[in-house]
C-alpha cells in the first residue's frame, strides 16, 4: 500500500528545489499532495505542482470546502515535509495559525511532521525564529539545520535549503520509522560522528591512506538526523553530499580529525567514531615532491598517531556519554573484536569484516555489535543504514 506524503511550499526562492524533491518522492511509489501557501505560487505556478504530483495542489482553504480538506488531508498523511520553511512559516506554525490550507493542516497532522529551514543567515539566527525553532521541536517536530552556502544574490552563510537528494534520504528514513510515534526518540540529544579515511601526507602529492569511503558514517548521520538528533559530523576526504540537517566539519589527517572530535564531543550525549583513522604518520612530511633516485626509495620512518577512540572514551565529555567505536577485521572478529573494545575502553564496538569486496565503498554492510557488558548483536547484510538504525536503537536505549 503507498505512503502518502504532504509537501507544504513556503514563500522563499528555494521552492523550486522542492520540485526535485517531489520527483523523488513520486518516482519511489509515495503519493504525494502538494500544498504551497499562498505566496509560494509566486515562486512556482499551481500547474507545475499538478503535473508533477498527478494530483490537485492549491493555497485555498476555502476550495472543496464542503470537503473540510485541511481535515481530510491531516489524516491523509503518514508524513508532512515543509520546504522550504520559510522564517515566516516557522513562526506561524509555532504559534498554532490556520490561515491558510497549509498551517490548518499542519495544525491536524496526525503523522511526523518534517521542516527544513531556508532563508538569508541573519534570519535563521534571529532570536525568533530560533524561539520558534524550540517551540517546533519541543513539541516533537523534526526541523532540520539549513545548509551553509550560496544564498540568494551574492550572499553566502548558513540559510540554504539542503540538497532535494539528501532531503528525500531524511523523507524516506522518517517514513520507514513511522511506527516509531510521532515524537524521534534522540530529539534533542547531541550525537558526534567521524567519517571517512584520514591521510598523511608523506609529500605535496603523496599521502598514506585507507580506503573508507565514509558511506557507513554518513548512513549513520542521516539516521542520528531523522530520529531528532542534533548532529555533528566530522568528514575526513569524504566525496559525498553532506547529509541534510548535520554540521559537517572537514578535517584531512588524524591529528586535525582528534581535535575537532575532541571539541565537539564536550557536551554530548553520544560519540561515534566510524572513521578509518591511520595508525601511523611520516615522522618528517617533506616539503618537496620525493623524486626517484634510480637506487631504490629511502626508508621513510613513521611515528604512532594518538588514539582517538580511546582517548574520547577515557575523557568523556559529559556524565552519562555513550561511545561508540568501530572496529574493521579480516578475521577472528570476536577475538579480535573483543580484544580491542577491552583496550579501547567504550560502550560498544561495531565489528565488521573488510576486504575482498566487504564494506569499504559498498551501500550494504554486516556487523557484530559488542558491548561492555559483553552483549553481542548481530546485524545481517543490508543498507548501511540499517545498521545505523540497529546501532542507534542501542545507544538510544543506553542513553535513556
Amino acid at each position: 500500500m503507498p505512503r502518502h506524503v504532504i509537501l507544504g511550499v513556503g514563500a522563499g526562492i528555494s521552492a523550486y528545489k522542492a520540485c526535485e524533491l517531489l520527483r523523488r518522492l513520486t518516482e519511489s511509489g509515495y503519493e504525494v499532495r502538494v500544498i504551497p501557501t499562498r505566496d509560494a505560487l509566486r515562486f512556482v505556478g499551481e500547474a507545475t505542482w499538478a503535473a508533477l504530483s498527478g494530483r490537485p495542489a492549491g493555497a485555498d482553504a476555502w476550495a472543496d470546502v464542503h470537503e473540510v480538506p485541511h481535515v481530510a488531508l491531516g489524516q491523509w498523511a503518514d508524513l508532512m515535509l515543509v520546504v522550504p520553511a520559510t522564517a515566516d512559516l516557522l513562526a506561524r506554525a509555532a504559534t498554532g495559525r490556520a490561515d491558510d490550507l497549509l498551517s490548518a493542516t499542519l495544525l491536524m497532522a496526525g503523522c511526523p511532521v518534517v521542516y527544513a529551514p531556508a532563508m538569508h543567515t541573519e534570519m535563521w539566527e534571529h532570536p525568533a525564529t530560533q524561539a520558534n525553532v524550540a517551540l517546533l521541536r519541543d513539541r516533537g517536530a523534526l526541523v532540520l539545520e539549513p545548509a551553509t552556502g550560496r544564498l540568494t544574490g551574492p550572499d553566502t552563510g548558513t540559510g540554504r535549503l539542503p540538497d532535494p537528494a539528501e532531503l528525500f534520504d531524511v523523507a524516506v528514513r522518517v517514513l520507514d520509522r513511522g511506527a516509531g510515534g510521532l515524537t524521534p526518540d534522540l530529539l534533542g540529544r547531541r550525537v558526534v560522528i567521524s567519517a571517512g579515511g584520514t591521510r598523511e601526507e608523506l609529500d605535496p602529492v603523496r599521502f598514506l591512506g585507507n580506503w573508507s569511503s565514509g558511506r557507513q558514517g554518513y548512513a549513520l548521520a542521516r539516521t542520528a538526523v531523522a530520529r531528532g538528533a542534533d548532529v555533528t559530523l566530522v568528514s575526513a576526504n569524504v566525496a559525498l553530499e553532506d547529509p541534510a540537517g548535520t554540521k559537517v566539519i572537514r578535517v584531512v589527517s588524524a591529528l586535525q580529525l582528534r581535535d575537532a572530535m575532541v571539541a565537539a564531543a564536550a557536551g554530548a550525549d553520544a560519540v561515534v567514531m566510524a572513521a578509518a583513522v591511520a595508525d601511523y604518520r611520516p615522522a618528517v612530511r617533506q616539503e618537496a615532491k620525493i623524486k626517484k633516485t634510480g637506487t631504490g626509495p629511502e626508508p621513510i620512518a613513521l611515528t604512532e598517531n594518538p588514539d582517538v577512540l580511546r582517548e574520547l572514551s577515557a575523557q568523556r565529555g559529559r556524565p552519562g556519554q555513550v561511545v561508540v567505536g568501530f572496529g574493521a577485521e579480516t578475521e577472528d572478529l570476536i577475538g579480535n573484536g573483543r580484544a580491542k573494545l577491552a583496550g579501547k575502553g567504550c560502550d560498544l564496538l561495531v565489528v565488521n569484516k573488510v576486504g575482498g569486496g566487504l564494506a569499504f565503498g559498498t551501500s550494504d554492510n554486516e556487523a557484530l555489535v559488542l558491548a561492555a557488558d559483553g552483549a553481542v548483536t548481530h546485524v545481517p547484510r543490508g543498507r548501511k543504514e540499517e545498521l545505523a538504525d540497529a546501532v542507534w536503537d542501542m545507544v538510544a536505549a543506553r542513553l535513556s
